[in-house]
């Protein structure tokens, strides 16, 4: 299986709606433009696909994968431990800083889901941007290999 980015969301402010993108623009050291969070640790926060469905199993849940509220859905690629690699997708870099630990908001998308997502990075992971540039839905995702 080929690794790729499978959905794009921006959050245009805190607490606010996801919005769903077939491309967004990354900004260095800012994160996604439009998104209400930018320049801090979090610049982008990500999601593996393969955690979001299994997870959805375990707990007999239909929730979107946009109620994590993660900016970027990722299939193929997994986010387990990858804290201080460089993650390729399309032309651009992140470095994955750490492991995105899931809050109360979870249990209001899907009762237990919170609690669930607690083992193995199943919250995902976020990362800080090192190049700007263009991304889009189905493009390549792969792991720096220096």
């Amino acid at each position: 299986m080929t690794a790729r980015l499978e959905a794009i969301w921006i959050k245009r402010a805190h607490r606010g709606p996801m919005d769903l993108v077939a491309e967004a623009r990354l900004v260095a050291g800012r994160g996604l433009v439009g998104n209400a969070d930018q320049g801090r640790r979090r610049q982008v926060t990500l999601i593996e696909r393969e955690v979001w469905d299994r997870l959805m199993r375990q707990l007999g849940g239909a929730a979107p994968p946009s109620a994590r509220r993660a900016n970027l859905m990722l299939s193929g690629c997994s986010l387990t431990d990858s804290r201080d690699r460089v993650l390729w997708i399309g032309c651009c870099r992140l470095r994955i800083l750490g492991e995105t630990r899931p809050c109360e908001r979870m249990d209001e998308a899907l009762n237990g889901l919170r609690e669930a997502m607690e083992p193995g990075w199943g919250g995902g992971a976020f990362a800080e941007v090192l190049d700007d540039g263009e991304i889009a839905v189905g493009e390549p995702v792969r792991w720096d290999k220096s």
